[in-house]
């Protein structure tokens, strides 16, 4: 099974600091290292296949977000979200084969990430030019980790990056999607770098 990076130092870290402990203090030594590996199992990574056409999920979860909205060039845009809970994989692919032109964080707000409100939360912005992909903090994730930098090319479904513990991940069509052209619905459940959220 593969990890995301970072994942196994952590576990480690956990494993070497229950050790000393099951000796005075069992329990807390038993329950160090469970967390140590449910640190390890949160952040699997499993390989996927993408499907010969469409735009796929960035993320593993639940659709939370289908919606119209205008980009900052006044155009009218579709957003689709996904919500990630804790039983699912936190990697995020991208959803669309293409160049990032910048990685932008915005700072922010750590609030549940399937509400309204987590429009106000710590973000990661991939601008790919003709589409967008954010990677949103919820209220127990700390961390985004981007795996992309800015002229960085990417297939579709390609790893781009992961957030630990809870979060959403968006992605902003490119301008010539429509609402037709979404094939998914609110609370269906995909998978990243897989099932297909839009297709013309």
């Amino acid at each position: 099974m593969r990890f995301a990076p970072g994942a196994t130092r952590a576990a480690a870290a956990a494993a070497l600091v229950g050790l000393p402990l099951f000796p005075v203090l069992p329990w807390v030594g038993v329950a160090v290292a469970l967390f140590g590996g449910f640190v390890l199992w949160f952040h699997r990574d499993p390989e996927r296949t993408p499907p010969e056409s469409g735009v796929v999920s960035p993320a593993d979860g639940r659709v939370s977000v289908i919606r119209e909205e205008e980009d900052d060039e006044g155009n009218e845009r579709v957003r689709v979200g996904v919500f990630m809970n804790v039983t699912d994989v936190h990697v995020n692919r991208a959803p669309l084969a293409g160049t990032v032109e910048t990685v932008e964080h915005r700072p922010g707000a750590h609030l549940p990430a399937f509400t309204k409100e987590s429009e106000r939360n710590e973000r990661v912005r991939f601008d790919f030019g003709a589409f967008e992909v954010d990677l949103i903090a919820g209220a127990f994730a700390r961390r985004i980790h981007p795996y992309a930098a800015s002229g960085e090319s990417f297939e579709r479904g390609e790893r781009i990056g992961h957030v630990s513990f809870g979060s959403r991940a968006d992605v902003l069509l490119p301008a010539e999607y429509t609402v037709e052209d979404v094939r998914v619905t609110e609370n269906e459940t995909v998978r990243a770098g897989e099932t297909v959220v839009a297709e013309r």
